[in-house]
């Protein structure tokens, strides 16, 4: 039986996803004919959670020489999405952090291409990356070539001092010693500093049905209960949570010494609400569980219902979260002859374990497709915006996971992917939308609202 990494509690596990590639190699075409690709490699993907401290996590470890795949194609800031939202997070700490703090100093650990470290220079605040790869993406910002240890935080506090601030974004939950990461922390921070970090939310996963955000790069998947229990244990303190819209809904969690800082009402009021919800409870997560094989055959059937009307279908994106739904559903090229991505490294090549070829986004308007299946749905209104020409041309989009309850989708028709469609019309709390779902803009006047 699995077991916590943490604690050494037994797992329970509750979705079983099948064998998987690794979600970042994209093997050539001439590399798959030899049959040497690099995406022969397969794990089993299955979370579970700990029975006694409520963290979220694979339950399979994968050797450490085959993550990440070498030539790792991704650069977290790479829409202009996240670059804003990255600038608007060093804004945040420099406004609620750093002030009047005498010659401070910031550390970012698994470094987003530099552009909160490079927000909070420019504004005179000394900043360092721990950053094993060397890559920053940002001119002037210092590098720590190392993981974030206990020895490697004294070499730097030897070098720098203590830090007022760590941040780190879509770190945390892939990081294999949390146990050695948090003695590192400990050395690293000053008494009265704080860590920030932000990673995907697990109650949000479980309300999107949104499975696709299993995959090999993250090991946990948080919640408020889950944090606070790995802070206390480390001896640090949940203190504050903000929620965030990017990457299908996260949470933003500010840790700080014990006896430092109060929690703040946002502590309290999400740990009740996860208590209500039974993020924790069983019966919860198998009805999660079948809402993932629901969404598994829903999306099948409308690929092969459009394969068999001769409608032509693209996927758009090649992200690790495709990985996940393409490995699930045993989708190829047969239902989608090919994804298109801004990603040079990734074109030309083919998606893991699909081996769908991936092209350049020029493809994706020569011609148009009728449907595009919309794996990269956390960055929906960004691509939605730059792809008007598509919506003008009568294309649809597929998702398989839905907005959450509170984003507008003012303007936008949902329609069930399954044999008796019914329209339903989502606005902001008024309809809520299945999880495989097909989009297309309004063309002509509204038609009354559902009740």
């Amino acid at each position: 039986m699995p077991t916590c990494r943490i604690c050494g509690t037994p797992l329970h596990t509750f979705l079983d996803l099948g064998h998987h590639p690794l979600s970042s190699a994209f093997p050539t075409p001439a590399e798959a004919r030899r049959g040497d690709a690099c995406d022969a490699f397969r794990y089993r993907l299955a979370a579970g959670i700990c029975e006694r401290c409520a963290l979220v996590q694979l339950t399979d470890d994968i050797p450490h020489e085959r993550r990440p795949y070498p030539g790792y194609p991704y650069h977290s800031s790479g829409s202009s999405v996240m670059r804003e939202h990255f600038r608007a997070t060093g804004r945040h700490l420099l406004r609620t952090e750093l002030p009047g703090r005498h010659a401070p100093f910031a550390v970012e650990v698994g470094c987003t291409d530099g552009v909160v470290l490079r927000t909070l220079a420019d504004a005179g605040i000394r900043t360092l990356a721990f950053e094993p790869s060397g890559y920053t993406g940002a001119e002037g910002v210092r590098v720590h070539r190392a993981f974030l240890t206990a020895a490697s935080a004294r070499e730097a506090v030897a070098a720098e001092g203590r830090a007022q601030v760590v941040y780190a974004a879509n770190t945390v939950c892939d990081i294999a010693d949390l146990p050695g990461f948090f003695a590192g922390l400990d050395e690293l921070l000053a008494p009265d500093g704080v860590f920030v970090f932000e990673d995907p939310y697990f109650g949000e996963i479980v309300g999107r049905t949104a499975f696709d955000q299993f995959y090999d790069e993250h090991r946990y998947y948080f919640t408020a209960t889950s944090v606070r229990a790995l802070a206390e244990r480390f001896g640090f303190r949940l203190a504050g949570i903000e929620r965030l819209p990017v990457h299908g809904g996260q949470l933003r969690y500010t840790l700080a010494r014990a006896g430092r800082r109060p929690p703040t009402r946002a502590v309290a009021e999400l740990l009740a609400e996860e208590a209500a919800r039974g993020l924790t409870d069983p019966a919860v997560l198998a009805a999660f569980a079948g809402r993932v094989d629901g969404v598994r055959k829903d999306l099948v059937a409308l690929l092969e219902e459009l394969r068999a009307a001769g409608r032509t279908v693209a996927g758009y994106a090649a992200t690790a979260k495709s990985c996940t739904v393409t490995a699930y559903c045993g989708l190829g090229p047969r239902l989608v002859p090919y994804v298109c991505d801004s990603t040079p490294a990734k074109q030309g090549r083919l998606t893991p374990g699909a081996r769908i070829p991936v092209r350049a986004p020029g493809a994706f308007a020569n011609p148009y497709p009728d449907y595009a299946l919309l794996f990269a749905w956390n960055h929906a209104a960004e691509i939605m915006a730059k792809e008007r020409a598509f919506r003008a041309a009568g294309g649809r989009w597929i998702r398989c996971a839905p907005p959450s309850r509170g984003q507008s989708c003012a303007g936008w028709i949902f329609q069930s992917a399954t044999s008796e469609l019914r329209l339903k019309y989502a606005l902001v709390h008024r309809s809520y939308l299945p999880p495989v779902a097909v989009l297309w803009p309004l063309v002509s006047r509204k038609p009354p609202l559902s009740p």
